[in-house]
């Protein structure tokens, strides 16, 4: 008996992100997506659906022009999964930009900042 549930749904999302990242390293050919990091991927319990979270590094317009790039490239990015991965049905793909890194590099600077204040010599 096949298992489904928590576990299979996480699984799906971990090749999804795997062949995803391949396919827009060797395959895609658009400049605007080109230095993407895929940080996860959900999928809903039917498959139908699946949010694929990335980051860059980069200002709000080249956020702007790789969120148009891989709009554009959903349906190319869709077919070449369905290549290589059987499932019954192949989600649609839902880009969302993952803002926690650049976070965390603020966070980090703050901190940074912070430490550096609180050593130097007060009068």
């Amino acid at each position: 008996m096949p298992t489904k549930g928590p576990a299979r749904s996480l699984r799906v999302a971990d090749q999804i992100q795997r062949e995803l990242a391949e396919i827009i390293r060797t395959e895609l050919k658009d400049p605007r997506v080109a230095m993407i990091t895929l940080t996860g991927v959900e999928v809903t319990t039917d498959y139908s659906h699946a949010k694929v979270f990335y980051t860059l590094m980069g200002s709000a317009e080249q956020r702007a022009d790789t969120e148009t790039g891989l709009k554009q490239a959903s349906g190319f990015l869709r077919s070449q999964i369905a290549r290589r991965i059987k499932l019954h049905s192949i989600p649609q793909l839902h880009f969302v930009y993952d803002s926690s890194v650049e976070r965390g590099f603020e966070l980090s600077r703050l901190i940074d900042a912070a430490v550096a204040d609180s050593k130097e010599p007060r009068d």
